[in-house]
């Protein structure tokens, strides 16, 4: 197969016509589940039981994607490269668990992760009129966010109180609801068992987001409490059978963003102004590292999981803005907007409407002008690396916990304290050599941006090179120690100060203009939110409840057969097997990515090499929705996602199935696997009984 960095125009073409072909469209609510058109296209019944038990028995990982619970023992099972970061934290220069894999023979060999989090949704409450209540009737900009941010506090933190549930209000339909969504929330995670990451990737980058595929993407870890592995009620029982093609499946996951409801101004702002500075900005960054990675296998080893992270990112990133420069993906958002205010000619609010499609342009054209400074100042791109990260947060608690509740930022609030302290209390290794790295390039990428006589860039330089500048700010900074962030944290603004930290200080010095654009920034999506609350008011009243509203990293439903598709006149059948994995590494002459770990030559002969391995299927996913688990109609589990082929990329935008395919594990790989490669039968046995033996 060829390498893609971008959508191809023929598997752009024909997604005008795609409308009648949507009929699984949706990232749906647990709270508004797609009961009708299931039942009417598939003769299925979503009952309120069968969907609590998939609610409970789905996790989301804090680091980003999803997993569920697959044992009574608190088995939990995700992706390999969801997984990625804690390997990676758990590694050392003699251990390399992300590249060798592991295994826990024996419960003490279960290894505690630094800093991970796991939520399990409990339930969910509409609080949209509480929500609009607390913000003054006619205020906007600064006055409305500001006011907005405190009733939300005020409710996370009335929740928490109540329940001892993380507690986060969701907006929705981009300011058209407010749902408090209450978790279950565990912080002591061990890893349990990981294959090498060459046969997670197998194929690497050059097959990322193509099929066929060959990849065993699959991580387990247990969640424990109280210091013994936690006993649950809900989890999914394995299916040995796993899936037919045109076999109904459903995906319970944490889809992280799509775009959907956006305007077109909206979209040309992500088409015109986002994309083209995240895309060269990854771009760079994946050389940087890649570079960086080639002097030594330790590089290598240190910077394995950002390089995938800066690799993947960059390849969807690059399919999304190509399918924005498409007529195919725009031309229909064009069409549906105007046909949309068409519509509300005749009706009483057609005024209001027609005002908030301008507030929104106008509110967008004001965050096209910031953009960039605040990428490089409230993000901090200009600054890049954990140093600079745990510098601004301890600055930052200094100055925002003595507020009251509902004048903190919103990661400083009281609902978000615990997790906010697991992450800066973390003691995951950061290496200064690579934080050097990152810095030196994100000062680089400051001064290229905003001029290089810039009072501001000058001050943060001062008087030296971005490499130069870097190594004395890391070499400076104290803050990677975890002792003496815990000592500051709690000494407040007396300890900060007095500490005259140079990473600190440096947060200090840009923290001004930072918050300033943030203020701006946050007055501009209040804009947006009362604007899109008007429009999805009033198209609502037109259509009815026919729309899940745009992913938010919050727990959605869809669904779809399992089904090949035809790429270029070509059939893509649904399923790979181990067979074909073998071939494709034939192919290759084991050259990398696509050699194999030694131990999978070992056991090829005990493998039934017509077990179906990867598989792919029509369910409506994105970003975030990486170890999700698929399960079919009786809820057994039958896979686990863990990508989508390249014409999915541009269902940020639209929904498509015609080409558009999630791909996932299959069930039966994963046993077959562990059984004949790894040898780790009494997690198998676990596995298939639900329990530990």
């Amino acid at each position: 197969m060829n390498v893609h960095s971008y959508l191809r125009p023929s598997l752009l073409m024909g997604l005008l016509a795609v409308a009648p072909l949507r009929a699984d469209e949706g990232m749906w609510l647990y709270s508004a589940p797609p009961r009708e058109p299931i039942k009417a296209r598939y003769n299925f019944d979503l009952t309120d039981a069968w969907l609590e038990h998939l609610m409970k028995s789905s996790v989301r990982f804090n680091s980003g994607g999803s997993g569920s619970f697959v044992s009574a023992d608190g088995l939990v099972i995700t992706n390999h490269h969801v997984g990625a970061d804690d390997l990676q934290k758990l590694s050392d220069e003699k251990h390399d668990y992300l590249r060798d894999g592991f295994h826990a023979r024996t419960p003490a060999e279960e290894k505690k992760c630094v800093d991970l989090e796991l939520n399990v949704l409990q339930s969910i409450e509409d609080v949209t009129a509480r929500v609009n209540a607390g913000v003054p009737a006619g205020a906007m900009g600064e006055t409305a966010a500001l006011a907005r941010r405190k009733i939300l506090a005020e409710i996370e933190k009335e929740s928490l109180d109540q329940t001892g549930m993380r507690s986060d209000v969701v907006t929705l339909y981009q300011g058209g609801a407010y749902h408090l969504y209450r978790y279950k929330k565990y912080t002591d995670i061990r890893l349990v068992f990981a294959p090498e990451q060459q046969i997670a990737f197998f194929g690497g980058d050059p097959d990322n987001f193509e099929f066929p595929r060959y990849d065993l993407d699959i991580c387990l870890f247990r969640v424990y409490e109280n210091g013994r592995p936690a006993k649950l009620q809900h989890y999914l029982k394995w299916s040995e059978a796993g899936t037919k093609e045109g076999e109904l499946t459903f995906v319970s996951g944490h889809p992280g963003r799509t775009n959907r409801q956006y305007t077109m101004a909206e979209l040309e702002f992500l088409r015109d102004v986002q994309y083209p500075y995240l895309v060269p900005r990854l771009k760079r960054l994946e050389v940087a590292l890649q570079n960086w990675s080639d002097r030594s296998e330790e590089n290598a080893r240190r910077a394995k999981d950002d390089l995938f992270g800066y690799q993947n990112s960059r390849k969807v990133y690059d399919g999304r803005q190509n399918g924005l420069y498409s007529v195919s993906i725009m031309g229909p958002k064009l069409t549906g907007e105007k046909a949309f205010r068409q519509q509300m000619t005749d009706r009483p609010d057609a005024a209001e409407v027609r005002r908030a499609y301008d507030r929104i342009a106008e509110a967008v054209r004001d965050q096209a002008r910031i953009f960039k400074d605040y990428r490089l100042l409230e993000t901090g791109d200009a600054f890049l690396g954990d140093s600079f990260h745990l510098a601004r947060r301890l600055l930052r608690a200094a100055e925002e916990r003595p507020k009251p509740n509902g004048e903190r930022l919103k990661e400083f609030g009281d609902a978000r304290r615990e997790s906010l302290e697991l992450d800066l209390f973390s003691d995951k290794p950061i290496y200064p050599d690579l934080e050097i790295l990152k810095m030196s390039d994100a000062l680089t990428l400051f001064a290229e941006n905003a001029g290089y006589q810039n009072a501001l860039v000058q001050n943060v330089l001062a008087g030296k090179s971005p490499r130069e500048r870097a190594a004395e700010l890391i070499h400076g900074t104290k803050v990677r120690e975890v002792a003496f962030r815990k000592k500051l944290y709690e000494g407040g603004t007396a300890a900060v100060n007095a500490a005259k930290d140079p990473m600190i200080e440096l947060a200090r010095l840009v923290d001004s203009p930072a918050r300033a654009l943030r203020k701006q920034w946050e007055a501009n999506d209040e804009t947006l939110q009362q604007a899109h609350s008007v429009i999805e008011k009033a198209r609502f009243a037109l259509e009815g409840p026919t729309r899940a509203p745009d992913a938010t990293f919050t727990l959605r439903l869809s669904y779809g057969p399992v089904k090949g598709y035809i790429e270029e006149g070509k059939p893509v059948p649904a399923y790979t097997n181990f067979a074909g994995l073998y071939a494709r590494n034939a192919e290759h002459n084991n050259r990398e990515p696509f050699n194999l770990p030694k131990r999978w030559f070992e056991k090829k002969s005990a493998l039934n090499l017509r077990t179906a391995f990867n598989f792919v299927h029509t369910p409506d996913i994105i970003g975030g929705n990486s170890g999700s688990p698929v399960v079919n109609t009786a809820g057994e589990f039958v896979g686990i996602i863990f990508d989508g082929n390249l014409q999915s990329l541009v269902l940020d935008f639209a929904y498509e199935d015609r080409v558009a395919r999630a791909i996932s594990v299959d069930c039966r790989a994963m046993i077959e696997a562990m059984r004949k490669v790894y040898g780790v039968e009494p997690l198998v046995s676990e596995l298939l009984a639900g329990k530990r033996s």
